[in-house]
């Protein structure tokens, strides 16, 4: 055994240079994401705020903010197939690229059938440069979910800064001027990517049949249904007599500490599940964020709010080494594609139907069963591999 383990001490010595280049592709991956997602998030704090400004009803906006995850739904698959038949560098480059038109799109078109476009072609992008940061962060085994959540600090630089920017600057300029300068941060995005690896990704057979989802599928619905979309609007929704209103600042700085709490936290996330563990990880962190929504639903607001965001970010690295672990194999990028799907089906519905149940029903009750069943569908991940 000695013998063994000394051999494969020396066979393994050379070949730590792919953990370090595995290192380095995530990175520039959570980088080109980073530079390109703040032209979304800014959207999401200007479009609502400034809504005749760009030509649309309140209500128009709100579809248009919802457009790019509906079109994700729809196109994970054939993004998938894209970016894994032609590899990261085109596919990156050509997501960032798209970005600035995007971008400069924001800056310049009026009117919901001239901004609709612009939502869609974000929504098929993003899907790309998502897959290809959990891809990246997952060509490695050994250190997944420390890479994994090194990553998702990183993209979260992006928005933290651009976020206040924006604000600040929409009170200056108005709410356009802030997106010819985020066009320029994706055009960078473009540069970022060109150092991607171009290799394709081996794809099994495209499999016909439906099939149930699996317990992965069904946690990453319930954490975007509750963590992205329940609970997001219910603390807007609950919090808007306490909250200050008025001041597109204070909004950019709220959204902001969401992503600087993955810049903080993730990283910790994705450190404890190496060591630990990243089901056992998942269990208990869901157990705990199940027992937060409960509480922020019984009138607990800031204090579980502020667990909620801890307990997100911490949580974020988890699942793609899940989902690496578990299909090892050629079908790692459509799983990966496929829990995405599951996660903005969840992120889309949550809101929607938040709208339509707070007014109406006891709030303990709208967090309670998503929580229980958030709770359930953790112990079902850690006793099923699917």
């Amino acid at each position: 055994m000695r013998a063994t383990q000394g051999s494969r001490a020396v066979s393994d010595a050379p070949p730590r240079q792919p953990t370090s280049q595995a290192d380095a592709n995530s990175r520039r991956a959570a980088a080109t994401l980073a530079l390109t997602l703040p032209s979304d998030t800014v959207l999401y704090l200007l479009l609502p705020m400034y809504a005749p400004s760009f030509g649309v009803s309140l209500a128009e906006a709100g579809v248009l903010l919802a457009a790019n995850r509906l079109v994700r739904i729809l196109g994970y698959g054939w993004v998938a197939r894209f970016y894994a038949r032609n590899g990261d560098r085109p596919a990156c480059m050509l997501a960032a690229a798209a970005t600035v038109i995007c971008a400069i799109g924001y800056a310049t078109l009026s009117g919901f059938w001239a901004l609709l476009p612009m939502r869609l072609l974000w929504g098929l992008s993003f899907a790309a440069l998502n897959l290809s940061t959990q891809t990246m962060s997952t060509s490695d085994p050994n250190g997944a979910a420390r890479r994994n959540g090194r990553s998702r600090a990183v993209i979260s630089i992006g928005p933290v800064l651009a976020l206040p920017a924006g604000a600040v600057l929409a009170q200056l300029w108005g709410p356009r001027a802030i997106f010819l300068v985020l066009a320029v941060t994706a055009l960078i995005a473009v540069w970022v990517a060109h150092r991607l690896p171009g290799e394709s990704h081996p794809a099994p057979a495209a499999k016909r049949r439906l099939s149930l989802p699996g317990s992965l599928d069904l946690w990453s619905f319930l954490e975007g249904f509750t963590m992205d979309g329940l609970f997001i609007i219910g603390l807007s929704y609950l919090g808007k007599d306490v909250l200050p209103t008025g001041s597109v600042v204070v909004a950019g700085t709220v959204l902001a500490l969401r992503y600087l709490g993955e810049i903080t936290l993730s990283p910790l996330g994705g450190h404890l599940a190496d060591r630990l563990g990243a089901e056992r990880m998942l269990l208990w962190l869901s157990m705990v964020t199940a027992m937060a929504l409960i509480g922020f639903g019984a009138g607990w607001l800031w204090s579980c709010a502020a667990a909620i965001v801890v307990l997100r970010a911490l949580q974020l690295p988890l699942l793609p080494p899940i989902v690496a672990r578990r299909t090892p194999g050629p079908g790692r990028v459509q799983a990966l594609a496929k829990r995405s799907v599951w996660r903005d089906i969840g992120a889309g519905t949550g809101p929607m139907l938040a709208g339509l149940v707070l007014p109406v029903v006891s709030p303990f009750w709208v967090y309670l069963v998503p929580a229980v069943l958030l709770a359930a569908a953790a112990v079902a991940c850690v006793r099923t591999a699917d």
